[in-house]
């Protein structure tokens, strides 16, 4: 007996950052939007709390309890008076430490799945709630779609999406740790008044109207200098990328993955051509956009 659910990889198309809040969070208009690239996470009864990981770079994934991954199905236990044995294997497909919230895809997986493993019967709020408290980007993970998120990002207003986008993803050589991004956004911004976040009234239209050029004309993300500042060679892909034939093309959340919004599924093909030959990222993933929330693809029986 087990269950398989899938979750997907994010980007954000807009990530506004305000200023360090005194909890050390940042007030953000974040809006997410889920593409096509997923691990699955795998529920099954066991002795005790194990975590397994396969798929392309499974070796960076921790599997002890600090994992995200564990770290859900321990809330979820607490919270309903279950013990909390169950053996999680991730099946890997998210990069890792890319900017894309793979450890946040693999919090709601394995909420979801022991939910339904353990019967637990837990409330689409209370899912959520769970979510708010592994992290900013778990609620998300869950939900899937489009969204605008506020607060540090965990409160969610779901967005209408009017067609497909078609997304190249280049993954690095190496990973950018969320927290130094912030810490080096900070330090850029000391003595400097940091505008507080808005969500773009132009980028919602555009991803209603399902219109990709709309789309490239508005995408932001604020963390990019600082990504950029702790990885300089990201620069070098993003104008691959361009030249290329993208028609935008910028860093996902905190890096160190860069993203590039293609026309149609043919120019994503031809951008990822070129930007493997660029030789300026380690490999390229093409997705198109928006994908659906965390999903249940092999239940209990």
């Amino acid at each position: 007996m087990s269950v398989t659910v899938r979750v997907p990889a994010k980007v954000n198309v807009q990530l506004a950052v305000g200023g360090a809040r005194p909890d050390g969070f940042h007030d953000l208009a974040n809006v997410f939007l889920a593409v096509g690239l997923y691990d699955e996470v795998t529920a099954t009864p066991a002795d005790e709390l194990r975590v397994t990981c396969s798929g392309p770079d499974a070796h960076q994934v921790p599997l002890d309890r600090g994992n995200l991954a564990a770290r859900a199905a321990l809330a979820l236990a607490e919270r309903h008076g279950v013990a909390p044995d169950v053996h999680l294997h991730i099946a890997k497909d998210i990069p890792v430490a890319g900017g894309m919230a793979g450890g946040s895809a693999d919090a709601a997986g394995a909420l979801v799945a022991c939910d339904a493993l353990w019967g637990t019967g837990a409330s689409r709020y209370e899912l959520l709630d769970i979510c708010a408290e592994l992290g900013s980007d778990v609620p998300f993970s869950l939900v899937g779609g489009a969204a605008l998120g506020t607060g540090r990002g965990e409160v969610l207003t779901p967005l209408e999406v009017g067609g497909t986008f078609h997304w190249v993803f280049a993954l690095a050589d190496g990973g950018l740790s969320t927290p130094a991004v912030y810490r080096e956004f900070d330090r850029m911004w000391e003595g400097h008044d940091v505008p507080a976040p808005e969500a773009s009234p132009a980028l919602i239209d555009a991803l209603r109207a399902g219109d990709a050029e709309a789309l490239a004309a508005v995408l932001t993300n604020d963390l990019e200098p600082a990504a950029l500042s702790l990885f300089p060679a990201l620069e070098r892909t993003l104008v691959a990328g361009t030249d290329g034939g993208a028609l935008a093309a910028l860093v996902s959340g905190s890096g160190p993955t860069t993203a590039f919004l293609a026309q149609d599924a043919a120019s994503a093909e031809a951008v990822a051509e070129a930007l493997l030959k660029s030789d300026t990222c380690r490999t390229v993933r093409v997705a198109s956009a928006p994908a659906p929330g965390a999903t249940v693809i092999d239940p209990a029986v």
